[in-house]
């Protein structure tokens, strides 16, 4: 395999780019926040095209969201009323925590292995934060023709099971909001109703045959939360027709889903491993689809997307 890195700085984010010469394929992470700024494919006549919303694009924009992929981690989505307690200590925090506004630190060797992987640990963050030692590696590695999300994380304390919530947000990029298409394949899933941004507790279950998503396009500003029940194939597939662009997304490791939009040019499938707090709050310890480390042990969770061009030139 043939892979290439550098290094730029663009409106004061220091980026990484590795790109797959073989394949014809680039991604470019910001290392404030690990975020992907960019997942591209070259086409038939040299030029890259993007597939996130705003893709490479650094600038603020003038309204709507302005994000490419946000990292979630230690939770995500929100607490309720932005605190929560964890073993009796209180946890602060805005939406989707502090990584999102952490500058990570790069542990490379992008040219050898097609791979990036950036390091949080306890020296990055306060005890309001998250309590306990943690670190986190997240990787960014070309895989079979796609590119994997891979999250490590490892528990230092010698005595105490940690707690953890985490996913990526990517906003995939749409000629229109009424353009795009959103395939998922059959089974069991599990609507979690989350009214103004926290679970009600109130569920339901859809028994899919495999199709066009059965949601309202117009109501994804409330967000769709989805608990993959019992779903054996678990390849999603989004499509944006005008543009030629198709996103396969392998999630055999993600227990839940998010459909998001603002109504803007993108549909924002968040593979998670945990929900938002509920209206009624539980202690963070006992939240929904809380995921659990050992002491002195790891968690390892990773997924994948291909994207690919039926209009190569």
């Amino acid at each position: 395999m043939s892979f290439s890195h550098r290094e730029d700085k663009r409106n004061d984010r220091h980026l990484d780019i590795l790109t797959d010469d073989a394949n014809g394929m680039r991604v470019i992470v910001s290392r404030f926040g690990a975020e992907l700024i960019s997942v591209a494919r070259r086409n038939g006549a040299g030029e890259w095209i993007g597939f996130l919303y705003r893709d490479n694009d650094v600038t603020p924009p003038v309204s709507g969201w302005a994000n490419h992929a946000t990292v979630m981690g230690y939770y995500l989505h929100r607490l309720k009323d932005g605190h929560s307690l964890y073993r009796g200590q209180e946890i602060r925090g805005g939406t989707h925590s502090f990584l999102r506004a952490t500058n990570w630190h790069p542990v490379l060797d992008a040219a050898s292995t097609g791979s990036m992987t950036f390091h949080v640990g306890p020296e990055d963050y306060g005890p309001t934060d998250y309590p306990l030692k943690v670190s986190l590696d997240l990787t960014y590695q070309f895989h079979d023709g796609g590119l994997a999300t891979i999250f490590q994380f490892t528990n230092h304390e010698p005595t105490l099971e940690a707690h953890v919530e985490f996913g990526l947000h990517p906003g995939f990029a749409a000629s229109s909001f009424d353009a795009f298409e959103f395939q998922m394949p059959p089974g069991k899933y599990r609507r979690h109703f989350s009214p103004d941004n926290y679970l009600s507790g109130e569920t339901e279950d859809i028994d899919f045959a495999g199709g066009p998503m059965p949601f309202v396009r117009e109501k994804l500003p409330g967000s769709y939360i989805l608990e993959l029940v019992e779903v054996p194939q678990r390849e999603f597939v989004y499509k944006d027709p005008p543009n030629g662009r198709v996103i396969t997304l392998h999630l055999a490791e993600v227990p839940y889903l998010t459909l998001w939009s603002d109504g803007g040019p993108f549909l924002c499938i968040e593979p998670c491993w945990g929900l938002t707090d509920r209206h009624d709050q539980r202690a963070f310890e006992d939240k929904d689809g809380i995921q659990k480390i050992a002491q002195r042990g790891q968690l390892t969770r990773q997924f994948v997307i291909k994207p690919k061009l039926l209009k190569e030139a």
